[in-house]
């Protein structure tokens, strides 16, 4: 009997330390491979841990803001207009970690995040739960301290009240552990998907005690309570929000934080035409303007600032994968289900002309959803990639694996004859007969297109594309609406095309299931904005989930992407690998890291810092 219970307790003991020994405890987490920094590291290599605190900056906010609840369906906050998340201060709560989503990215270092209201983060090998260790001296800006019971509060809130982007990757979630007060586990529904730890690390952390007799899920202009280094102290609605530094601030000396929110002031003015912004720029009325325009950037900086030497015009090198940019067609809508029909309507779209004509030639076709980056599909499909594919060699097109995917191009000045034919070739075998009236199928219905467009600036370059639409007998128009009414239409699918751009990662993954995986075709207000319905798709997305090492996820990244590409799910647009960038001649920063412009580390010069 005795030797019965020292053997079980020998047993539970040594089950104890294997269980102990598969538990990785570390500072931050790193998807694949090793992290950059180590447990002691003080500041990171590209900001200034001694940079000077003080001063108040002017940014330009483009279009407008109708909440300062970012986390829901409803309205627009400041994070969602054009450029804001670059500016590194925003109505955003803050995250466990921070490195991987869009609270504070990273600047020098892929998939991997670090402890902010986290001290440090707990797994087994296997990737089947994470425990995070919350830092005790973490407060809200009430003085409130953060507990693991509002973690598990924003868990439950954002899974059944935010906005469909955070059901996707919560619901992977089996369970949510409250092991302490500072102590929380969540326990997943399947074990082996590396990236989702970094996307519970990214989780915002929500004040229980602010929100619980608030209805989260409407509309507020009311800043609503937060924990980061701005807090808003006046806003006036639609047109202006003022942040300022919060003093004390319990993260200020935090490794990640340090050398970082440097001004003691930021004042965002929003401007809902971007020619009216770039007039109130030169004169002084606010310190940084990003440009998106090629025409401006090459033709319209030739103003007294910058010859004297006031404004600083620089283009800045990035290693950031670009955004997908794209005319994505709605497939929900009955005449684009055949895949010639679209892949027609791509042949049809002259980038050269309007690079040549429009542009400055300042820009790059893109040939892939995943541009200026390592994931674009290559060649043609070899080892690993043609594994992934060849089982769905029946579903995929044939080209897929005989042929690197390429847009043709033209020469600027119009599109070819023999293109024209082309497209006019695979629309007569999706049906559509050209007839005396235009195109029209065995029902004597006319291939008709609505291109819906936000920013009217899109016109002029999309007049070309629909004047050749016309001359092959589509009946194509363009509409241009406000963002309120864009938002619905968007919201509900109710559009035919619409140009859009897909915010692309260091770390593809649960964001590419919201883009395009099935499940997510009819959910209102996903970001499935071509319809997606594949089996295939789905299918390559699992695996990008599964990927173990950077190797399988670029495998299967590349493969996503042919697969889609091949599809025509989307016109592909253009991309640049450079930020343009100009700024008033008073600011500092050690320099540009590769994946992030990083203004949140700039600081005001001396003589400037008043």
């Amino acid at each position: 009997m005795v030797m019965r219970v020292f053997f079980y307790i020998l047993g539970v003991l040594l089950l104890s330390h294997h269980a102990f020994a598969d538990v990785v405890t570390s500072h931050g987490y790193a998807q694949f491979g090793k992290l950059k920094y180590s447990a002691n590291f003080t500041h990171f290599d590209w900001v200034n841990p001694k940079a000077p605190k003080g001063g108040t900056v002017r940014l330009m906010g483009y279009g407008s803001f109708d909440t300062l609840n970012p986390y829901t369906l409803k309205g627009n906050s400041p994070i969602s207009t054009a450029d804001f998340a670059s500016y590194g201060i925003s109505e955003l709560n803050e995250p466990l970690m921070v490195g991987s989503g869009l609270y504070d990215p990273s600047g020098d270092e892929p998939a991997s995040a670090y402890g902010l209201i986290a001290e440090s983060v707990q797994y087994n090998k296997s990737r089947s739960w994470v425990v995070f260790n919350l830092r005790k001296e973490a407060r809200f800006h009430d003085g409130t301290p953060i507990t693991a019971k509002d973690v598990a509060f924003s868990y439950r809130t954002l899974l059944t009240q935010g906005h469909p982007q955070y059901r996707t990757y919560l619901q992977e979630v089996q369970r949510v552990d409250i092991l302490a007060p500072h102590r929380i586990r969540f326990v997943f529904k399947r074990e082996g998907n590396p990236l989702l730890i970094l996307r519970i690390g990214d989780l915002p952390v929500l004040p229980e005690h602010y929100w619980r007799d608030k209805d989260f899920s409407k509309t507020t202009f009311t800043p609503p309570l937060g924990s980061g280094p701005y807090k808003i102290t006046e806003v006036k609605p639609a047109r202006s929000l003022v942040f300022e530094r919060v003093k004390n601030w319990w993260g200020e000396d935090l490794a990640v934080n340090r050398g970082k929110y440097n001004f003691d002031k930021v004042i965002v003015d929003f401007y809902r035409d971007k020619h009216v912004a770039f007039e109130a720029f030169k004169v002084g009325s606010f310190d940084f303007y990003i440009e998106h325009q090629a025409k401006n950037w090459a033709s319209n900086y030739r103003f007294p600032s910058i010859a004297k030497g006031e404004i600083i015009r620089a283009e800045i090198e990035h290693k950031i994968p670009t955004q997908t940019q794209a005319l994505f067609i709605n497939t929900r809508r009955v005449q684009f289900h055949d895949r010639a029909t679209r892949e027609a309507l791509t042949l049809l779209f002259d980038f050269e002309w309007a690079n040549r004509t429009l542009f400055n030639s300042a820009y790059t076709r893109a040939q892939s959803y995943y541009p200026n980056s390592d994931f674009s599909a290559r060649d043609i499909p070899k080892g690993n990639e043609w594994l992934l594919l060849s089982k769905w060699r029946t579903e995929l097109p044939p080209e897929l694996f005989r042929q690197p995917f390429v847009l043709t191009p033209t020469n600027g000045r119009g599109i070819p004859r023999d293109t024209l034919r082309k497209a006019l070739d695979l629309l007569a075998q999706a049906g559509w007969k050209t007839t005396s009236h235009g195109l029209k199928n065995r029902h004597g219905e006319q291939l008709k297109l609505e291109i819906l467009l936000l920013n009217p600036r899109l016109e002029r370059i999309l007049q070309a594309y629909l004047n050749t639409l016309k001359r092959v007998g589509i009946d194509a128009t363009m509409r241009t609406v406000d963002r309120a009414q864009y938002k619905q239409r968007l919201d509900n699918f109710d559009f035919d095309i619409t140009l859009l751009t897909l915010p692309q990662t260091l770390s593809p993954g649960l964001e590419q299931w919201q883009y395009f995986h099935s499940s997510q075709a009819n959910v209102k207000g996903s970001k499935n904005y071509a319809g997606v319905n594949s089996p295939v798709i789905d299918d390559l997305l699992e695996q990008l989930l599964k990927a173990t090492s950077y190797r399988e996820q670029r495998t299967a990244t590349r493969a996503l992407d042919r697969a889609l590409l091949w599809n025509y799910y989307s016109i592909p647009n253009w991309y640049i690998s450079h930020h343009r960038i100009a700024y008033r001649n008073r600011f500092d920063f050690v320099h540009t890291p590769p994946y992030t412009l990083g203004l949140r580390a700039w600081w005001l010069k001396p003589t400037e810092n008043h």
